[in-house]
């Protein structure tokens, strides 16, 4: 059945779009290597391209400054590293002009060489008397240790140091900060983290003098891009602040740090941490997601020799944060990030310190696998469903809008709650069952296509196989009723024709006439239902409906005549015998579909409607006329031609009287004369019907005179005589019997 065969075509691409969910779903979840860095590579593009739509056009955080030591400064101060005065001398200016914090993105991690060292040694080298005054001379040395120095500067002020933490093994260097106090002791070594195995750290002297000290350890996803930074590490079951969030805690006063976990069966996991009333959502490891707020620049930099010859302006550092960085490309602290590939890595600090001070970080929460997994089965399994019965031009729309409310509900969620939500796998799942739909509904229609050429090729003109692919589905080989009309013509005297013929002249006589006769069938929308011997039999009103296969069979028939009567010179000139043909036409209830055995089937039409064309065929050669059509395509047809009604006949096999039309032309063509002598014959066949015989026979006799040609006139005029020697019974009702076939 119809339902069925299209059920079966949904269910294909049904079946196989629900195939790509759970294969979209097991990706997710797989452990595979390079499945798992394509979804994350993939994650991460997409983290990019939204981060990079939801920045504002302008920002500035007027409460951070960045000290450059740019290449300006290199140039004017000498390259690095500078002295530990000079660097003693920038703090000076810095809390001078009113810096609340100075954080160091730099580590200190060798004793600057004290200069006194050099002289004395040169004058240890020289004769006895300069040794001897280098001996007096060595109690100075302490004036000239740069490292003391710079020491002092830091004690008792807001500073501090970076340092760096390593996850390979190497001897440690330099000493540590002070821990985060954790409460209670010993938490810290129960949660599941990473640890950090060894450091680089600021010499003694500088570190116990900062007291202060964060890591500024940044650490690229697997593409090279920081996205993410540790805020936390933990070394020796202690947890050590980051840059930033030491830099914080000390513009806001704070020492108290509290930790949020979860646990997750027996293992204890890090999900944030509190200082005061600002969250820092973390990851088990302690990282964060990097909020950046603006590409390079979006900080106020001012150039380290600047500051350090008093070329600043007033209120520049007035309560701010100060960080001491580097954008020079020699000192190796550009980084690539997703708004730009070269990116300071000091700026990068700066950006954390804003979040916290404003409580602003996006959060990945631990729910997030499991909505991206919801997400994905809703979206997925409804566009599995809905995809395949949808054609081309809906598919698109919908694939747009679902990709579209995906994309907005996932940027609302980051820019109104903070929320990252994964993308990656909905956007795929989306794009894969479009694509594949489209493509196999294009196929699809190819291949329908294909099999409704091959089915109705031979029978059905090009123009309908085109509208019947529009909508393949709609057409097939099954049985059904419906009203058509039927054609039948053939060739007069073709037994004649044929033992005068060789039968390679009889196939070229034949492949001449059949040619055109399909032609004109073809063009007036007809399908072609065989041809057997001389005679052709095609239909109207399947396999594509036709409102109007009554008008369209007729005016075929008219071409064809026409037809046989332009193909005499061209017969004649090849020695074929000049050729007529008659044709009946029949409208009504027919049977129609693919019939036969499994040997051999055909796309044909039967019923008592199709064997009456047949007869009406024959009446042709009765009635001298080339064209019979029944009462029921001359009702269906009715304003459309000018019919000369021949008789009401009841064929050999049937009950039922029937009337039979010879349509002549259309209303336009019809010249006056014609309707006159057709509106006679109707007031003849009236009084032949009811007996009046003289009356008849009068008109006959005149339509006769008048047309010679016709010769259903003089047939009448013998039925009358022939009616008045024998009179017909009481109830005759005008009913000619016809006993031939």
């Amino acid at each position: 059945m119809a339902w069925a065969s299209r059920f079966r075509k949904k269910l294909y691409p049904t079946a196989a779009g629900l195939l790509m969910v759970l294969g979209m779903l097991w990706l997710q979840f797989s452990d595979v290597p390079l499945l798992q860095q394509t979804l994350q590579r993939l994650d991460s593009l997409v983290y990019d391209l939204r981060l990079r739509a939801m920045l504002p056009e302008h920002y500035a955080d007027p409460r951070i400054v960045i000290v450059d030591i740019d290449e300006k400064s290199l140039q004017t101060e000498g390259h690095w590293p500078w002295s530990r005065d000079k660097l003693g001398r920038l703090v000076d200016k810095l809390f001078a002009q009113g810096a609340a914090v100075v954080g160091f993105d730099i580590v200190f991690a060798e004793p600057e060489r004290n200069s006194g060292e050099a002289v004395l040694q040169r004058l240890g080298e020289s004769n006895n008397a300069l040794q001897a005054l280098a001996r007096q001379l060595r109690d100075y040395l302490p004036l000239f240790d740069n490292n003391a120095a710079f020491a002092g500067k830091l004690a008792g002020r807001n500073v501090v140091l970076g340092y760096i933490f390593h996850s390979r093994a190497e001897d440690a260097v330099g000493a540590l900060p002070q821990a985060l106090r954790i409460e209670p002791t010993g938490r810290v070594a129960r949660l599941a983290m990473p640890t950090a195995s060894s450091y680089t750290g600021n010499i003694e002297v500088l570190q116990q003098a900062a007291r202060y000290g964060g890591f500024f350890s940044l650490d690229p996803d697997p593409d090279g891009i920081i996205r993410r930074a540790p805020v936390v590490v933990r070394h020796a079951d202690q947890l050590y602040p980051s840059l930033g969030l030491e830099v914080a805690r000390r513009f806001l006063h704070m020492e108290e740090v509290t930790l949020q976990t979860a646990l997750v069966g027996d293992t204890e996991i890090l999900e944030g941490i509190l200082l005061g009333q600002s969250a820092i959502p973390t990851d088990s490891a302690g990282r964060i997601i990097i909020p950046y707020h603006g590409p390079w620049g979006s900080y106020r930099y001012i150039p380290a020799t600047d500051v350090l010859r008093d070329q600043t302006a007033d209120a520049t550092f007035d309560n701010a944060i100060v960080l001491v960085g580097t954008t020079a490309q020699g000192l190796f602290d550009l980084r690539a990030t997703p708004l730009q590939a070269v990116y300071p890595g000091v700026e990068v600090h700066a950006n954390i310190i804003t979040a916290i001070l404003d409580d602003t970080f996006p959060m990945e929460p631990a729910w997030a696998a499991g909505a991206d997994l919801v997400l994905t089965l809703l979206i997925g399994v409804s566009l599995a469903l809905l995809f395949p019965r949808l054609t081309p031009l809906p598919l698109v729309l919908v694939t747009l809008a679902v990709l579209s409310a995906a994309v907005v509900f996932n940027f609302w969620l980051w820019a109104g709650e903070g929320v990252v939500l994964p993308l990656t796998t909905q956007v795929l799942l989306v794009v894969l069952l479009a694509t594949f739909n489209m493509a196999y509904g294009f196929f699809g229609e190819f291949r329908s296509k294909r099999q409704l050429q091959g089915m109705f090729g031979q029978y059905v003109p090009p123009q309908l196989v085109q509208e019947m692919s529009e909508n393949p589905d709609q057409y097939g080989f099954e049985g059904e009723s419906r009203e058509m009309t039927v054609l039948f013509a053939d060739i007069r005297s073709f037994t004649s024709i044929s033992e005068a013929l060789s039968a390679n002249d009889l196939k070229r006589m034949l492949n001449h006439f059949f040619t055109p006769m399909t032609r004109i069938i073809f063009d007036n929308r007809g399908t072609i239902d065989k041809y057997v011997g001389d005679m052709v039999m095609a239909f109207w009103g399947a396999p594509v409906e036709d409102k109007q296969h009554a008008t369209h069979a007729i005016a075929a028939a008219l071409e064809m005549l026409r037809e046989v009567e332009r193909l005499r010179p061209e017969f004649q000139a090849a020695g074929f015998p000049l050729i007529q043909i008659g044709i009946g036409i029949n409208s009504g209830i027919m049977n129609v579909g693919d019939m036969g055995s499994e040997y051999r089937r055909a796309y044909t039409v039967l019923g008592d409607t199709v064997n009456l064309g047949s007869r009406l065929e024959g009446t042709t050669k009765y009635y001298h006329v080339g064209l019979v059509v029944g009462e029921g395509t001359q009702r269906l047809a009715e304003h459309d031609f000018i019919y000369r009604e021949l008789d009401l006949i009841r064929v050999k096999g049937k009950a039922q009287a029937i009337r039979v039309f010879q349509p002549l032309c259309t209303p336009g063509e019809a010249p006056a004369e014609l309707l006159a002598e057709l509106q006679q014959l109707s007031e003849a066949l009236a009084s032949y019907r009811a007996q009046r015989w003289d009356h008849a026979e009068v008109l006959f006799q005149e339509l006769q005179a008048s047309h010679p040609d016709v010769t259903v006139y003089g047939l009448y005029l013998e039925r009358i005589a022939a009616l008045r020697q024998t009179p017909p019974a009481a109830e005759w009702d005008g009913v000619y019997e016809r006993t031939e076939k």
